[in-house]
């Protein structure tokens, strides 16, 4: 039944009991009581499987808790483990044009699909497909056209087995159009750290966080995001570290955190995290970081030994900042110097730094310009290399690590002519197409054929309209999936549509050599094993490993297919072959806890660069302009969510109830635009090519920046426009959308009629 929106105060913490109830809820809807059990008790344990959620890494197996997972591990684990079933019948009975009209909630609630599907040309419906003829279609549809002519995209829910065999089959096929979700979060800190640090890899482990004394989490909110986060943070800051949060909104999780594990946290306060919160402006950390920079240097506290060994360019560094805009700096970042001075004090008087960002930084025009004035500040004070120090993005996907790791990656990798000797094959040299290339190049008839290995690609992807058009243009599709989601049901006339069933994480994978295990890769470069204890949704599923080597026989029949499938032992020897820091693989993966792939710059203080030095770097102060009468817009998650997800609609943390299409504005600005909280307003996002709308948002007066609004994605997606990106790193700038708040025709709200917990904006429930 329909909803309604409703708007509360937010709260001042997070977890506690509501955690665990909603937590458990979610299982207890959608697996029953025993299924609950048998499947959140094996979350993140050894032995057990990985949690299909966020990249945080668990403690040591001796540390580990009986229930190592967070509130929304359990709601993940619920969607994918729930017992209802989307079967041919179904299929039967609903059009693709009346999924369509769904919302994504609605179409994830639906359940496990349990059969291949196909929709043919000029078909209104999907139907069921044997395997053995998806499969035969793909193949002849691949060949039919220049290898160039197909995109093989990637979710971060892969895992390292099925990764690299998917990146083998899609350049064994002739091309590195290899583009990923990487694409649209991490790929400004890949680009940020290759070229300063020469690893595009954070250098902390999780002991680092527990024993630092300042930790800086900037453009991220572990509370929502990366839940498990904040039982280390709780474990920092009673080890006596500070904690400073820079982000345009405040975040309960970041202010205090009662940890559903202890009696302090179902009874008592909890933990109070964040010593100081610095609410900037969109776009305004580049700024934040040099004047901090700035600061220290002016104050003597540069690592001047550090500096002399160890990096390159320090000299440009200090002159540019020598010259630093304090106008500019106030400007841009919305702060007074006298916060910025107090964060400066901080670090100075940390003997341990930590970093932490999120997408809160890659995704805005100068996002690769931004991480790397992180890491100026890093360098500055010799915070690389030791203990209770470094450089800490939190990636989302629990193996999108991983999966660049094992290849997943439009650029050829430096160890591909290891897996050409390896396997015979030659391997393309040319660059291939990202995901905002791969979209421009569908949207203008040149791909053919587009695959997805998991994910959500139309709800992930900017610039909605243009993505699902660019879907529809293509003659065949292919969804790898457990779950139906808005991608199925984007689907032209004459287009050709397959949606693949798979495993999923929490499901027995048995091959013909027995039950198997597959392995990921966390944020802090660990790598274990994780092995799933449920019965299969339905006997028809494929693992991914299977899906990607049947199909791959057809492609390039001299490779090992079936060897690969039949036992993943075969898969993980060609790995280690092939990709540095995996020799033993298959030894060290057997260990409780797994292994921790080398890092020179955490290890031992060596830079993989060209020169071998860490380097700093010299960018310009150069805010986004927003003209009166508009904001900056950034989008972001609910807490009833995890990326394209949509697990309820609710957002408790900041007071959301039953609805989703709200836009988060400072009450002075409504009062400057002449608008009021509760009021329906059209979303219109402004750029060169054209204006974009979306349309029927309700107003939420909130204390977020000055000048700056907040709406969740994919919702606000339409917004983003597909050529708006950062920097370098190609990445959409969605984080970073200015925006104008027009009312929306017929608003009854607007005439103060209706109230503020009155308006129905969202379909199902």
């Amino acid at each position: 039944m329909a909803k309604k929106l409703r708007v509360g105060d937010p709260k001042k913490s997070a977890a506690g009991l509501p955690g665990v109830g909603h937590g458990l809820a979610a299982g207890l809807t959608q697996m029953g009581v025993r299924r609950t059990a048998l499947t959140l008790l094996k979350i993140n344990q050894p032995g057990g499987f990985d949690c299909p959620g966020c990249a945080w890494p668990e403690p040591g197996p001796e540390q580990r808790s009986h229930a190592e997972f967070c509130e929304n591990g359990a709601k993940a684990v619920a969607e994918e483990a729930t017992l209802r079933r989307v079967t041919p019948e179904f299929f039967a009975e609903h059009a693709i044009a009346d999924l369509a009209t769904q919302t994504d909630h609605w179409l994830g609630k639906q359940g496990r699909i349990t059969t291949p599907m196909i929709k043919f040309p000029g078909s209104a419906h999907y139907a069921p497909i044997a395997w053995d003829d998806a499969f035969g279609l793909v193949a002849r549809s691949l060949a039919a056209h220049e290898p160039d002519r197909a995109v093989f995209y990637t979710s971060g829910r892969t895992s390292n087995e099925a990764a690299f065999l998917y990146q083998l089959l899609a350049r064994a096929h002739g091309t590195n159009n290899l583009p990923d979700c990487s694409n649209m979060c991490h790929e400004s800190s890949g680009a940020a750290l290759i070229s300063t640090i020469g690893i595009g890899k954070g250098t902390v482990t999780l002991d680092d966080v527990h024993a630092a004394r300042l930790i800086v989490v900037v453009g991220q909110n572990p509370g929502t995001n990366h839940p498990r986060m904040l039982t280390a943070l709780e474990h920092a800051k009673r080890n006596g570290a500070r904690i400073i949060a820079v982000n345009p909104l405040p975040e309960a999780g970041l202010m205090r955190f009662k940890n559903p594990q202890k009696l302090s946290g179902l009874a008592g306060r909890g933990t109070a995290l964040a010593d100081l919160h610095l609410q900037i402006r969109v776009g305004g950390d580049l700024a934040l970081f040099q004047a901090i920079g700035s600061l220290l240097i002016e104050a003597g506290s540069a690592d001047t030994s550090f500096i002399e060994s160890s990096t390159a360019g320090y000299d440009a560094y200090r002159t540019h900042l020598g010259e630093l805009d304090w106008a500019a700096v106030l400007t841009a970042t919305g702060l007074t110097r006298a916060e910025i001075e107090t964060a400066t004090k901080l670090f100075a008087q940390s003997s341990a730094t930590i970093v932490c960002w999120a997408m809160g930084l890659t995704q805005g025009r100068d996002a690769v310009a931004t991480i790397r004035e992180v890491v100026n500040v890093q360098l500055l004070r010799g915070m690389i290399g030791k203990k209770g120090a470094g450089l800490c993005p939190v990636r989302g996907h629990s193996n999108v690590q991983g999966d660049r790791t094992m290849g997943i990656w439009h650029e050829p990798p430096s160890w591909l002519p290891r897996l050409a000797d390896a396997t015979g094959v030659a391997m393309p040299a040319e660059r291939g197409l990202d995901t905002v290339e791969a979209i421009r190049a569908m949207r203008d008839g040149e791909i053919k054929v587009f695959m997805a290995l998991g994910g959500n690609f139309a709800a992930a992807s900017p610039d909605s309209d243009v993505t699902e058009a660019a879907l529809r243009n293509v003659d065949l599709t292919v969804h790898v999936s457990t779950k139906l989601n808005r991608s199925h049901v984007i689907a032209g006339d004459e287009q050709t549509s397959l949606i693949l069933p798979c495993l999923g994480r929490t499901e027995r994978d048995v091959q013909a050599t027995g039950e198997q295990f597959v392995t990921v890769e966390d944020s802090m470069s660990n790598v274990h094993s994780s092995q799933g204890n449920l019965p299969p949704a339905s006997p028809l599923l494929l693992s991914e490993v299977a899906i990607v080597s049947r199909l791959g026989a057809l492609i390039a029949p001299t490779l090992p297919w079936s060897t690969w499938t039949a036992d993943y032992r075969t898969v993980r020897e060609l790995i280690a072959t092939s990709v540095p820091g995996f020799d033993g693989f298959e030894a060290k993966v057997a260990t409780p806890g797994g292994f921790t792939l080398p890092h020179p710059p955490r290890d031992s203080r060596s830079f993989p660069t060209a020169d071998g030095l860490a380097h700093f770097t010299v960018s310009p102060i150069a805010p986004v302009e927003v003209p009166p009468g508009r904001l900056l817009l950034q989008t972001l998650r609910s807490h009833d969510q995890y990326n394209t997800t949509i697990y309820g609609l609710d957002d408790r943390y900041r007071g959301i109830t039953g609805g989703r299409r709200v836009v988060f504005v400072n009450p002075d600005d409504l009062a400057e635009l002449g608008l009021r909280d509760g009021e329906i307003v059209d979303i219109v996002s402004e750029w060169a090519d054209t204006e974009r709308r979306a349309p029927r948002f309700r107003i939420v007066s909130y204390d977020t920046a000055r000048g700056c609004a907040a709406a969740y994605f994919p919702e606000a997606n339409v917004l983003v426009p597909l050529d708006s990106t950062a920097a370098e790193s190609n990445t959409p700038t969605s984080k970073q959308i200015i925006v104008r708040l027009e009312r929306a025709a017929l608003d009854a709200v607007s005439s103060g009629a209706v109230s503020s917990d009155a308006v129905s904006l969202d379909a199902a429930s």
